[in-house]
């Protein structure tokens, strides 16, 4: 740190350094955006009688990977090297941001669940619980670790990662990108992303209306193919996802009377 008269130069703080990695990369990726509006009313109904808290985030990454179980796409990256061609994974990683308090100022990590398809949402929500409260330092250690090394070195971790890995890719960096500022009541336009695909969504008005934005990358699919997308996702939302979140209610509703 070099401190005159005019002000201060320092280095980038080690918390600023993942983020400002990720907005590299993004900067490579031809990203577009589509929204659709939803009527989610019945499945926040749902949620506001269940005695087990099951986070909005929850509900969308479970969704999303049912769709993508489906739609091939949404399970495909680019690769430019040694030729252009895409890769697919055989089954969903959703990545989550997180924003958390540590050392005394704010990080962004990513948590990644592996096939949230296969996962019950209370086992989704148990993830999402673990990477809001575990000490950063375990739940994200590689993070941590990578934000402390040279930038050189941490580009060249993440661009091996992007560009050479295949499924150790879609382990590490997920197939899918949840980003959201709804419980702050605010709405992201476009979440900087490297995945093919990244999800967000604003929060919900009064008649349970919801914007819900896809962010893709334009060299694996088209608009059109995004807004089929969309709708699929809203009925699975209502279709299949709120089923399972009635049970919980149920579920929860019948040990408070046993007990």
């Amino acid at each position: 740190m070099v401190d005159s008269k005019d002000g201060r130069v320092f280095g980038i703080p080690r918390n600023r350094r993942l983020s400002w990695d990720l907005l590299h990369f993004n900067k490579s990726v031809p990203q577009c955006a589509h929204s659709r509006t939803m009527n989610l009313a019945a499945i926040a109904e749902a949620r506001s009688h269940s005695a087990v808290r099951i986070s909005w985030p929850a509900l969308f990454i479970k969704a999303f990977a049912i769709v993508a179980a489906e739609v091939p796409e949404l399970r495909q990256t680019w690769y430019r090297w040694p030729f252009a061609h895409l890769y697919q994974h055989p089954s969903s990683n959703g990545v989550l941001t997180v924003q958390r308090q540590f050392r005394n100022a704010p990080w962004l990590f990513w948590g990644c669940i592996e096939k949230p398809e296969e996962l019950s949402l209370e086992e989704i929500q148990n993830r999402i619980q673990q990477f809001t409260t575990e000490c950063p330092k375990r739940i994200f250690r590689e993070q941590v670790r990578l934000a402390g090394l040279p930038t050189l070195l941490r580009r060249m971790i993440w661009g091996w990662n992007i560009h050479v890995a295949k499924s150790k890719r879609a382990s590490r960096l997920g197939t899918f990108f949840l980003s959201t500022l709804a419980g702050q009541e605010t709405e992201i336009q476009v979440p900087p992303s490297i995945q093919t695909g990244c999800l967000t969504y604003g929060p919900l008005d009064e008649g349970g209306l919801c914007r819900v934005t896809l962010a893709y990358d334009h060299r694996v699919m088209d608009g059109a193919a995004v807004a089929g997308i969309l709708k699929c996702l809203e009925l699975t939302l209502l279709e299949t996802v709120r089923p399972e979140l009635l049970k919980v209610s149920a579920s929860t509703t019948n040990i408070r009377d046993v007990a």
